[in-house]
């Protein structure tokens, strides 16, 4: 093992050059801006949308429904004795059976407690069936094979509004055992198609509306305006009224004698030109960045440049207090102690291995040095890569496919990428609103 190598560690350090650059960017802005070609005129971004794609009614909507329930059925994979609830949970069903157990002496494998949730859709009547998500509450290993047992649906209220059952359909599957185990897409989650049937009449009366109340998607006070005019001019009067950036009203008295569904029905068919506000959606943790096409950029430059350390440790194994120059397995006393030997002073002990080199003559004498275990000394190397410094410059009006372009020109991963984003977002060099996630 003496003079041996062992590679234990290897790591790198990444750091970029634009994380801060605001003012950075304002030095680099070409002395000669205003020599630069005008800009083509902008796309007309506008483009045209019906009402109901971008609006919903005020109370009309979907209600959360949530319940617990028993999974039965399992193949060996359901929860273990240490989750207690279960237990409990199998007990009291099977009371309900008019069998009673114990729940500290049942053990049973093929059984989980599971959470239930579904989505209740507006104008949901009795009778109709909904689609249900079971997850695993305990340590279940898979929910594969297994059968909803009849689960109430409730409310925010409290109140039950469906009733769930019946066997499960997984998305993945989950096989092996210990370190030769495979998974995909988790086994712990499945879902019942039509698992779930109404049991509580939710629907809205619409007969009792005196107003209709339209809730834009993305608030924007251009956009409800646009919204009033065009209801103002499909009916020929003053019939809708913009509150704000979110919300339309629209008088149900002075529209139509028609019903109100059949109001609601008429506006939401109507087309209206939207314009897409200039917004880029950036995620940190994944590097995934969208943009839309009419996000414009101002004249700028960018220089963008890496730097790369990468640190290297290895550990040689060595005796401690090694002498310079001495046979491998010579520590500092060991000339000493190979004297003693050779006069006859040192005794090796009985049935004692030898446990390293030895000078010639030392085993002739009956002497052998005992040695200290070796220990491994780190030897540290360090790599520093400094790369030329990439440069970019953008003209006045410049889009987002000759960003996204001169980006990958100059080598840019998508990391990087958004922190060039971030740094003339701070400069001032672009004209959209960056939302980072």
């Amino acid at each position: 093992m003496a003079g041996g190598i062992l590679r234990l560690t290897t790591y790198t350090v990444r750091a970029f050059t634009l994380r801060k650059p605001a003012a950075l960017m304002g030095a680099l802005l070409c002395a000669g801006a205003g020599l630069l070609a005008p800009a083509a005129p902008a796309a007309d971004t506008n483009r045209d949308v019906m009402v109901r794609d971008i609006t919903s009614v005020q109370g009309v909507r979907d209600n959360l429904l949530v319940g617990y329930g028993l999974v039965v059925g399992l193949r060996g994979t359901g929860d273990t004795q240490q989750t207690i609830f279960t237990v409990q949970t199998l007990a009291n069903a099977m009371q309900k059976m008019g069998v009673l157990i114990t729940p500290g002496t049942v053990v049973v494998k093929n059984v989980a407690a599971v959470f239930v949730t579904a989505s209740l859709p507006p104008f949901a009547r009795p009778g109709a069936k909904l689609d249900v998500t079971v997850g695993s509450v305990g340590d279940a290993r898979s929910l594969d094979g297994g059968v909803l047992l009849m689960s109430a649906l409730h409310g925010p209220d409290g109140q039950v509004y469906a009733e769930a059952q019946g066997p499960l359909l997984l998305g993945g599957y989950s096989a092996g055992s210990g370190t030769n185990r495979k998974e995909v897409n988790g086994a712990n989650t499945a879902t019942i198609p039509d698992g779930a049937i109404i049991e509580r009449d939710t629907a809205v009366d619409l007969s009792g509306f005196k107003t209709v109340s339209l809730l834009l998607h993305n608030p924007d006070f251009a956009t409800a305006t646009d919204i009033a005019e065009a209801v103002n001019g499909e009916f020929g009067k003053l019939v809708a009224t913009a509150l704000d950036s979110r919300r339309v009203d629209i008088n149900v008295a002075d529209a139509t004698s028609q019903t109100v569904p059949q109001l609601i029905a008429r506006v939401q068919n109507l087309t209206l030109k939207v314009h897409s506000p200039a917004r880029i959606i950036v995620n940190e943790r994944t590097g995934t960045i969208v943009m839309g096409g009419n996000v414009k950029l101002s004249p700028v430059s960018v220089i963008h440049g890496s730097l790369s350390i990468q640190v290297v440790t290895t550990y040689t194994a060595a005796q401690p207090g090694l002498l310079p120059g001495a046979p491998p397995g010579m520590y500092p006393n060991a000339q000493a102690d190979y004297q003693n030997g050779a006069q006859g002073q040192g005794q090796r002990q009985p049935g004692q291995q030898q446990q390293g080199p030895q000078q010639p003559g030392a085993q002739q004498l009956g002497f052998q040095p005992v040695l200290p275990p070796p220990v491994l000394v780190p030897e540290t190397q360090v790599n520093v890569n400094d790369g030329p410094a990439q440069s970019m410059k953008l003209d006045e009006g410049a889009n987002v496919d000759e960003l996204v372009s001169g980006l990958h020109a100059i080598g840019t991963t998508a990391r990087d990428v958004v922190a060039i984003l971030e740094a003339i977002k701070a400069e001032g060099g672009m004209q959209a609103e960056l939302e980072v996630q």
